[in-house]
C-alpha cells in the first residue's frame, strides 16, 4: 500500500508521517494537558502544523494507566470546539477516541481519521466509520487504561498482538472499511510491561503487523523512562531516538510530541540512507 486515505486526504506512505500530539485532557501523563482552555489548545495546534505534522492528532479523554473514563458529554465539549476551529487548515485530523457517538461526532465537524484505542470491538463503532470514507487506526490494548498495566500477562505478546490486529482488520473488511483507509497500532504501553514493548518493538522489523500501515506511539512513555531513568520532561532525546528506530524499523506513521526534533532527526536519516531529503 502506497497511499493512506483519511476522508479527502489522499497521504503517500513513501516516508514516515509524523502524527503531532494535541491533548485536550487534564491529566496527560506527558504534562501538557490543555483541557478547558480552547485558544492555547489551537495555537499548540498550530505549532504542531507550522514545524511539519503530516497529521493532528486530537484526544480528549485521557488514556493514561489509571486513567478514570470520562463522559460522552465532556468529551464532546472538549473536543468540538477545537476540531471546528482547525478543521479548515488543510491538514488530516485525527480523533483519538473509543466511543461511536464521539466518532460520529467528530466526523461530522470535520475529522479525516479514527484512532481507536479499542481496536474497533464495538459494533455501533464499525457502523460510524463504515459510513464515511475516514481513516481507521485499530489499536491493541490488554484491559482498560484504569488497571491495564496492574499485572500484563501473555503466552507470546507479539503473537497474540498480531492476532489481535489481523481479527480488528477483518471485522473492520467485512463492515465495508476499505483495505487503503486502514492503520494498526500494536499499542506500545497499554498493557504491556517494558519487556512485551521492547519485544513489540523488535517484532516491528521482522515483518509482524505489516498487513496494514503500522502507527507507533512511544513518545514520552514509561518505557523509555524505565530505559533512561529520566522523568517525562526530559524524555525528548529518548523519544527522538525510538521514533527513528520505529521508522528504520517500517512503521508508516509516528505519533509524537516533539514534532520539529523528530522531523530533523528523520531528514537526516533519509539524506544518509537513501540520499533524498525534505
Amino acid at each position: 500500500m502506497k497511499t493512506l486515505i483519511c476522508g479527502r486526504f489522499r497521504l503517500p506512505l513513501d516516508r514516515p508521517l509524523l502524527m503531532g500530539i494535541v491533548n485536550l485532557t487534564p491529566d496527560s501523563f506527558s504534562g501538557d494537558g490543555l483541557v478547558g482552555d480552547v485558544d492555547r489548545a489551537i495555537q499548540h495546534a498550530r505549532q504542531q502544523f507550522e514545524v511539519g505534522s503530516d497529521i493532528l492528532d486530537i484526544g480528549a479523554e485521557s488514556s493514561r494507566p489509571g486513567a478514570i473514563p470520562t463522559s460522552e458529554k465532556d468529551e464532546l465539549q472538549r473536543l468540538l470546539p477545537v476540531l471546528e476551529a482547525i478543521g479548515g487548515w488543510g491538514i488530516p485530523i485525527s480523533v483519538d477516541t473509543y466511543k461511536p457517538a464521539v466518532m460520529r461526532a467528530a466526523l461530522d465537524a470535520g475529522a479525516s481519521m479514527i484512532n481507536d484505542i479499542g481496536g474497533m470491538q464495538h459494533p455501533d463503532a464499525l457502523s460510524v466509520v463504515a459510513d464515511s470514507d475516514c481513516g481507521v487506526c485499530v489499536m491493541h490494548m490488554q484491559g482498560e487504561p484504569g488497571t491495564m498495566q496492574a499485572s500484563p500477562r501473555y503466552q507470546d505478546v507479539v503473537a497474540e498482538v498480531d492476532v489481535f490486529l489481523a481479527n480488528a482488520v477483518a471485522r473492520c473488511r467485512q463492515a465495508g472499511i476499505a483495505d487503503e483507509r486502514l492503520v494498526v497500532d500494536p499499542g506500545f504501553g497499554f498493557g504491556k510491561s517494558l519487556e512485551h514493548n521492547l519485544a513489540l518493538f523488535r517484532a516491528l522489523s521482522d515483518g509482524c503487523f505489516r498487513c496494514h500501515p503500522v502507527l507507533v506511539g512511544v513518545s514520552r512513555k514509561s518505557m523509555l523512562g524505565e530505559i533512561t531513568g529520566r522523568p517525562v520532561a526530559e524524555r525528548q532525546p529518548a523519544s527522538i531516538a525510538a521514533a527513528l528506530l520505529a521508522a528504520q524499523k517500517g512503521a508508516k506513521i509516528l505519533r509524537v510530541h516533539d514534532v520539529a526534533a523528530t522531523r530533523d532527526a528523520l531528514a537526516v536519516w533519509s539524506a544518509v540512507e537513501k540520499g533524498k531529503w525534505q
